[in-house]
C-alpha cells in the first residue's frame, strides 16, 4: 500500500477495513470489484468503488496487490489513468516499496 493511498482515506482503521473487504471479495457494499482497468508492462491495474469512491489498486507481476489511490471524484481518478507517464512513476515508487 502506498502512503498516498493512506492519505486519501480518513484513517488507519478505514484503510485496513477497504482492504480487508476488497481482498475477501465478499463486501455487498461494492458497486464495482476488481474491474480492470489496463496493462501498464505487465502490472494489471484494478478498481473497486464504494459509494461514490474509486480504489485503485495493481496486481503486479510478482501477483503482489498494491493500493495505489482512493479517490472521491471520478473526473479526478479518470485524470489520473489517463495521466500515463505519472502513472508509471507511482507504479515504480509501488513496486520499490513493495
Amino acid at each position: 500500500m502506498t502512503k498516498h493511498f493512506a492519505r486519501d482515506l480518513k484513517g488507519k482503521e478505514e484503510v485496513s477495513s477497504i482492504v480487508k473487504d476488497i481482498l475477501d471479495c465478499s463486501n455487498l457494499e461494492f458497486i464495482e470489484l476488481h474491474k480492470f482497468e489496463e496493462n501498464i508492462d505487465g502490472n494489471l491495474i484494478f478498481r473497486a468503488k464504494k459509494g461514490r469512491t474509486h480504489f485503485v489498486y495493481i496486481v503486479d507481476k510478482k501477483m503482489k496487490i498494491i493500493f495505489l489511490r482512493a479517490f472521491n471524484n471520478f473526473t479526478k481518478y479518470k485524470k489520473f489513468l489517463d495521466d500515463r507517464k505519472s502513472m508509471k512513476r507511482i507504479l515504480e515508487e509501488a513496486l520499490n516499496l513493495a
